[in-house]
């Protein structure tokens, strides 16, 4: 079955070579191309997208509040944030509200669809610049104890993730179902106070 992708992108040469892009990729399916997030919610009802691709820089809405609106009321949809910023505050306003993963626009189309495919299958893409932002402040951040209140099995499923494999892998490697891993996923947030795959296996990398 294709990968439903949306995207928004005030850029219009940007959207449009975005656009051609996913219609030119095996498995990949164009639901729609947006310059801003107005209709935000119609359009997600409308096609129901799996992944989105999401600019920040956004007139009217920005793509970080998009992308909380999106985390709220369609968990189901990943977005990955697409853009040129790479300041901290951006990266980590981006991960609070619900992103999957984060890429900067210089990222090669090649890599840009295989991280369309990771976020599909449940990891969490990030630049290699941005990760080690993100790994660095959360060092800073992260209690020692939070890891301890995992469970065993809470604690297999992070290092698999951590690892950059996908819900499937961890179901097949851990001998679980896919509920089951979405289960642990959600009381690892809870136990470790973050939002998404991305905070979570950030925490797990700085331990």
């Amino acid at each position: 079955m294709a990968i439903r992708i949306s995207i928004y992108e005030d850029n219009q040469p940007l959207r449009d070579a975005l656009s051609l892009l996913v219609q030119t990729t095996d498995n990949f399916e164009l639901t729609g191309a947006y310059g801003d997030c107005l209709n935000l919610e119609q359009q997600m009802v409308a096609h129901r997208p799996d992944v989105v691709l999401m600019d920040i820089d956004l007139p009217e809405i920005s793509g970080i509040e998009a992308t909380l609106k999106l985390h709220r009321q369609f968990p189901d949809t990943d977005v990955l944030i697409l853009t040129v910023f790479d300041d901290s505050d951006r990266v980590f306003e981006a991960i609070r509200a619900g992103a999957t993963g984060y890429l900067l626009k210089k990222t090669p189309p090649v890599r840009i669809l295989e991280a369309i495919q990771e976020v599909y299958e449940g990891g969490a893409p990030m630049s290699p610049g941005i990760a080690r932002r993100v790994m660095k402040s959360l060092h800073r951040s992260t209690a020692p104890h939070e890891l301890d209140q995992l469970t065993p099995r809470e604690a297999t499923v992070l290092a698999l993730l951590a690892a950059g494999n996908s819900y499937k892998m961890v179901a097949a490697e851990a001998a679980i179902s896919i509920d089951t891993v979405r289960t642990h996923i959600r009381r690892i947030y809870e136990k470790l106070h973050v939002h998404s795959v991305t905070e979570a296996v950030a925490k797990y990398l700085t331990r």
